[in-house]
């Protein structure tokens, strides 16, 4: 299994498919006994094999006869049909006699697959490495089978909630080391999201860079939001990801032309504005708060007006966890749903 967690982590990270790897044994006379690889495959990608067809498809340029074999696949083998066939059919095709999988298919289209199996006689056995393969699947997995993606709200601020003094100045309330894990963090969505109001007062270039202030490998959407357009020299027309000028401040419209793109991950990075509206239209699944120890005393607040006056209808998150960044805080947390 570890081999083919190896194998899936070649496959590409942002795609709208998981990263799946897939390692064929044949077993050895003594079935308690070592075991001989006979194929190797990973998803390369939206429209190419599944990584256990790639792996029959090697197998059989080495020459080897796949029936009896072992299949060890990172994810649950589908068992539906769409821009590729159903793995569960290609392996019961190939004669494989067991599978091995570390994460069951969430994906309520897909799903299955194990049962489509065991019924034909196949052995399956599930969550071997599961925390490993959860890892791998990374950002695909919390959005499978959504109709929106995942939403990510990004504030950082001043111990009293600010994000900017009240001469407008922002640069820097959060430390160096903070800004860098939030470079992380955009190097791992596949779209930023802004209000004009930010793009236009902030110049922001919105970009995911390294250590060393280089561009990542990765560059996620640059989107905007709003009616106002972006002028022809700002930052965010310069080297980075596609800019996509959003004429709406609805965030469901936002979400949904954004699914449209293939986006699976949002990062919504301000302003006060667009935050709230996203609150508020109960479209955040996750907060992450850089939190700096500087008081202010005024300026704006993180978040504009969310339409509550009173305790009881505060807002609630859980805490998921709090990471020291040099000086500065992270917090993490969900938003508490109502039941």
């Amino acid at each position: 299994m570890r081999r083919a967690l190896e194998l899936a982590r070649r496959g590409p990270e942002h795609d709208p498919n998981p990263r799946v790897g897939c390692v064929l044994l044949r077993p050895d006379e003594d079935d308690d006994g070592p075991a001989t690889t006979i194929g190797e495959g990973w998803h390369r990608g939206a429209g190419t094999p599944h990584a256990e067809v790639a792996a029959l498809a090697d197998a059989a340029e080495r020459g080897q006869d796949t029936r009896g074999a072992t299949a060890v696949v990172t994810l649950e083998p589908c068992a539906h049909t769409g821009r590729t066939g159903a793995c569960t059919q290609a392996l019961l095709a190939a004669g494989v006699r067991r599978v091995v999988v570390a994460v069951e298919d969430p994906n309520p289209v897909a799903a299955g697959g194990a049962a489509v199996l065991r019924a034909a006689g196949v052995v399956v056995e599930t969550g071997v490495l599961a925390d490993e393969g959860r890892t791998v699947l990374g950002a695909w997995l919390p959005t499978v089978g959504r109709d929106r993606p995942f939403v990510t709200l990004k504030t950082a601020t001043s111990l009293d909630g600010r994000v900017a003094a009240a001469d407008g100045s922002s640069r820097w309330i959060t430390s160096d080391v903070a800004r860098r894990h939030a470079h992380e963090l955009r190097a791992e969505v596949d779209a930023i999201v802004v209000g004009t109001g930010t793009a236009l007062r902030d110049d922001p270039s919105l970009t995911a860079r390294t250590a060393d202030g280089s561009l990542a490998e990765h560059q996620p959407l640059r989107v905007v939001v709003g009616r106002r357009e972006v002028p022809a020299g700002a930052r965010l027309r310069g080297p980075g990801g596609e800019l996509v000028a959003l004429a709406t401040h609805d965030p469901a419209s936002v979400l949904d032309d954004l699914r449209a793109r293939g986006v699976r991950r949002v990062l919504v990075e301000g302003g006060p504005t667009l935050a709230a509206a996203f609150l508020r239209a109960g479209l955040v699944d996750e907060v992450h708060a850089y939190v700096a120890p500087v008081l202010l005393g005024s300026g704006p607040a993180a978040l504009a007006d969310l339409g509550i006056t009173t305790i009881a209808d505060a807002v609630r998150l859980e805490p998921v966890s709090v990471l020291p960044l040099g000086p500065d805080v992270l917090v993490v947390a969900t938003p508490l749903r109502e039941a």
